[in-house]
């Protein structure tokens, strides 16, 4: 071979090397900057995603604000002298009462006032004390004497007598049996247009955990909420002040319900802030056959348990 052949040959090889040596450097450095970007790509989803939960959570936050305040909410009813009047007729054994509120902490200061004291004010109902309301105002609707409870859908025969019901024979805080004080006790008085004020407003007030309205309350919620219609009655609230009073009591009975109505008018363009309290009371969103046909328009909607029938 020349002299000239050897050195073009070798001169081929050299660049041949130095292709190869570029094409490696490229592909290392499109590698560096694949991995990169990849990591930067994550982190972007990752701070994405975080912040995504984030808003969620404070949309979730918001919902609850507008359905269930902290501060709660004071009722149009004025609570008076009342827990020391059942607490007096047995309608509440006060022993008992104590004993099982002892095993949740014990009473709080307020609440000790609501059920032994004798000047209390206006009804306020709040997160932390919504079970103990809901306890008074259930002993309240089956001691004090009315016609819906004498007269109406818990004495039907065809139901077996009205001891029979959640109501009625859940009430273990009684002094002896509670049908002993089933409509038994005066601490209400209501005109007749009182009265039927209760019947109307009863009629078209539902709770989630059953299918019945107040006028037959035969579980806890219905008959809490059956003294509440008639200590508010009684005090001449007038019918739109009781479905607003009512509806914020039930939303701090039942809060994930009410929250999950105020998203499904959120996505109907309706605001909670504007919802009719009787629409939303009624059979179609408050009662639990209405209330599952409404999740079934919901696309993948977060149930969770209501609130209890028991004490």
């Amino acid at each position: 071979m020349s002299k000239l052949g050897f050195k073009q040959k070798n001169m081929k090889k050299s660049k041949s090397l130095e292709i190869s040596i570029l094409l490696s450097s490229l592909l290392v450095v499109g590698a560096l900057v694949y991995s990169a970007n990849a990591k930067k790509d994550i982190r972007d989803k990752t701070e994405t995603i975080a912040k995504s939960n984030k808003a969620e959570k404070v949309i979730e936050e918001n919902y609850s604000q507008k359905v269930i305040s902290e501060d709660g909410v004071v009722l149009p009813a004025m609570w008076g002298d009342l827990g020391a009047k059942m607490t007096s007729v047995g309608v509440i054994d006060k022993s008992k009462f104590e004993e099982i509120y002892a095993g949740r902490g014990g009473l709080r200061e307020e609440e000790r006032k609501l059920l032994e004291g004798l000047d209390n004010g206006y009804l306020k109902i709040t997160p932390e004390n919504s079970g103990f309301v809901l306890n008074l105002l259930w002993a309240l609707g089956l001691g004090n004497k009315n016609e819906i409870l004498d007269n109406r859908p818990m004495t039907d025969k065809k139901y077996g007598g009205a001891g029979r019901f959640a109501s009625t024979g859940g009430w273990t805080l009684a002094d002896g049996d509670p049908m002993d004080h089933y409509s038994k006790h005066r601490f209400i008085f209501l005109t007749p247009e009182q009265q039927a004020l209760v019947e109307k407003v009863a009629k078209g007030i539902y709770r989630p955990c059953c299918g019945n309205s107040v006028y037959f309350p035969d579980c806890n919620h219905g008959m809490a909420m059956l003294g509440l219609l008639e200590l508010m009655a009684s005090q001449g609230v007038s019918e739109d002040e009781m479905y607003k009073a009512a509806l914020a009591v039930n939303s701090y009975w039942f809060p994930d319900t009410y929250i999950t109505i105020a998203k499904y008018l959120k996505s109907q363009g309706k605001d909670w802030s504007n919802a009719d309290p009787k629409e939303i009371l009624g059979y179609n969103y408050s009662s639990g056959p209405g209330y599952q046909k409404l999740l079934e328009k919901i696309e993948n909607p977060e149930i969770k348990g209501g609130g209890s029938c028991g004490v």
